[in-house]
């Protein structure tokens, strides 16, 4: 069994064709300009909607612990999260974050979209979050995936074990490879982790040939600045068989998503960056010899 918080359908950002992609919940890494904060926790979570609450105080009495319902999340230390209050809300204010899977139910449900994948040539990913985080579940998706024939790749920010990358390297056709910030220091400042192992299974990754996408965020004031793209060119350059590279403009789609879990969005200033810097960043990038595209 694994904790999933969405398949998501008719995906085109998320590798070549058109895909379904599964949401894993749990990510090691804590980034600062995250559009999936329900993605971040291991466990399965409440959120709310306020627009939607009427009042109706239909999710009062449902909660087995006695809290009180409304457009309130409750006190997290006595919420037993077990989704009562979800299920009794009649507009769909109060929502459960996540679910147990089978392999079984994943992927039946990728496999509802099998014509449009043969004839875009496309399949599945496993995002998150960070999909590594559940190495078991993946490893037996993918293997589910390959066994049915589909396409598969993996969003990871990479950091894992060198053991567990190499066993969903076994079984993944495309890696989609996010890379952030190339200064120890700062990386370690912004996502919570080390970035020594993240480069150490992209190199491993990319000396036994397996496909991969770079990904950059590109988020003004984080990782747009000249120090950063030059490091990442460089870093890139020197790998021997991954040459594509994607930057992904910051957007401001995931903002509301914070206040629903109950927790503050600390990039509420940030505007997204314009097409113009996008473009030069990009034919920057493309100054060290990398296959670069905007989105995706």
């Amino acid at each position: 069994m694994g904790t999933c918080f969405d398949i998501q359908r008719f995906s085109i950002h998320d590798g070549p064709g058109i895909r379904t992609t599964v949401f894993l919940k749990g990510c090691p890494l804590a980034c600062p300009w995250c559009h999936n904060p329900e993605s971040q926790a291991r466990s399965v979570e409440l959120r709310i909607v306020e627009s939607r609450c009427i009042a109706c105080g239909s999710c009062g009495p449902a909660c087995p612990e006695g809290l009180a319902g409304g457009p309130t999340l409750p006190d997290p230390t006595s919420c037993l999260q077990c989704g009562a209050c979800a299920e009794a809300c009649p507009t769909g204010a109060r929502q459960q974050v996540g679910r147990s899977y089978t392999v079984q139910e994943v992927l039946d449900a990728v496999d509802r979209d099998r014509p449009f994948y043969e004839g875009a040539g496309g399949g599945v990913t496993f995002s998150g979050g960070e999909p590594l985080m559940q190495a078991p579940f993946l490893l037996a998706c993918l293997a589910e995936a390959r066994r049915r024939d589909l396409h598969t790749a993996v969003d990871t920010s990479g950091f894992a074990s060198r053991e567990t990358m190499l066993d969903v390297a076994a079984l993944t056709d495309l890696f989609l490879y996010d890379l952030k910030v190339l200064d120890p220091r700062r990386h370690r400042q912004l996502t919570g982790v080390p970035l020594a192992p993240i480069l150490r299974n992209l190199e491993t990754l990319d000396d036994a040939g397996a496909r991969i996408w770079l990904r950059v965020p590109v988020v003004p004031g984080y990782t747009d600045d000249r120090a950063n793209l030059e490091a990442l060119g460089t870093f890139a350059a020197h790998l021997r068989h991954t040459r594509r590279l994607h930057l992904l403009p910051f957007h401001r789609l995931g903002g509301d998503k914070y206040s629903r879990l109950g927790r503050h969005d600390g990039l509420e200033h940030v505007q997204p960056p314009s097409a113009a810097a996008v473009d030069a960043q990009a034919d920057f990038l493309r100054s060290f010899g990398l296959d670069v595209h905007i989105g995706g």
